[in-house]
């Protein structure tokens, strides 16, 4: 076990040896193996977008397999998905590249209730009989369903932890808030904050702007200078607000960027102490050798 990760893994006190071993296997896996970063690749657009939207643009990514060999060629530390894809490819690439799988969902196809929420779609007994390392969770701090969604993963985060797996929660703030807030510093932090509190191993947020969206938090944030003038400041601060780096915090790519911006962000991730990336869209909807490239320069800055 190399010092990186033995210091991670020392962090997360109280935790069973079944949890910090799926950590481990997270964290020693693919060409990041031993550094304490990672990169991880989701495929779960095809729920919240539609395969239309998510994989017009590259027909190849219409088959799950693609998305397997993707995951263990480019060397990423796990593939999370949801229940179906990941049954799509489980006998033909077991035991090739850790899977998380992708708990719960949403669609584009209803009206959002009280401005968003998502179905629970599986179960940790799958991830158990799939061989996943993990489950991963959506919650929406701020929805008028928060609360509900902050019960439904308390049940997913206890039943997980008693079976040894790893947990990772992607904390999108979203609901009683502008547009703009969704990725506002104040906001972000908070909901990466509150994901460490339910009993997250991993959490998953977006890249934070500078904008302050709460007045009451926005008069501290200036009357201490907390600095979040730059990307990599706000990585740091959403770093500080999970536990001061106590538990490890990736950030979402986003939609489709051009190659320079999603390196650029790379790096001020890994400059403010960031874990990683977690990179859907920005790899599968371009042809195979490029999302191989794109991979490998974005696994390069961590390592």
């Amino acid at each position: 076990m190399s010092q990186a990760i033995r210091t991670i893994l020392g962090k997360y006190e109280g935790e069973n040896p079944g949890c910090k071993a799926k950590l481990y296997t997270m964290m020693n896996h693919g060409k990041l193996a031993g550094t304490g970063r990672m990169v991880i690749y989701p495929v779960d657009q095809g729920f919240e977008h539609g395969p239309g939207r998510s994989f017009g643009m590259n027909p190849s990514a219409y088959d799950p397999h693609f998305h397997y060999k993707l995951a263990i060629d480019s060397g990423v530390s796990a593939f999370a998905a949801p229940l179906g894809l990941l049954e799509a490819g489980a006998d033909s690439f077991a035991g090739s590249v850790p899977l998380i799988l992708k708990i719960n969902s949403g669609n584009t196809l209803t009206k959002p209730y009280g401005g968003s929420d998502q179905a629970v779609t599986s179960a940790v007994a799958d991830a158990l009989r799939l061989g996943c390392v993990g489950v991963g969770f959506t919650i929406y701090p701020g929805s008028d369903v928060t609360y509900d969604m902050f019960e439904e993963v308390r049940d997913i985060i206890a039943d997980a932890k008693a079976a040894g797996l790893a947990v990772i929660v992607w904390s999108y703030t979203r609901g009683n808030m502008s547009k703009e807030g969704e990725t506002a510093i104040d906001v972000v932090s908070y909901g990466a904050h509150m994901a460490c509190l339910l009993g997250a191993h991993v959490v998953k947020v977006k890249l934070p702007t500078a904008h302050l969206e709460k007045t009451e938090a926005k008069y501290v944030y200036q009357d201490q200078k907390i600095a979040i003038d730059t990307l990599a400041d706000r990585v740091g601060h959403v770093v500080d607000s999970c536990f001061a780096g106590r538990r490890m915090v990736i950030f979402s790519g986003g939609a489709k960027a051009d190659d320079a911006a999603v390196l650029a962000d790379a790096r001020a991730i890994r400059q403010g102490g960031g874990n990683g990336s977690i990179i859907g869209r920005n790899c599968f909807q371009r042809p195979y050798k490029e999302a191989m490239t794109l991979l490998d320069q974005i696994i390069q800055v961590y390592t």
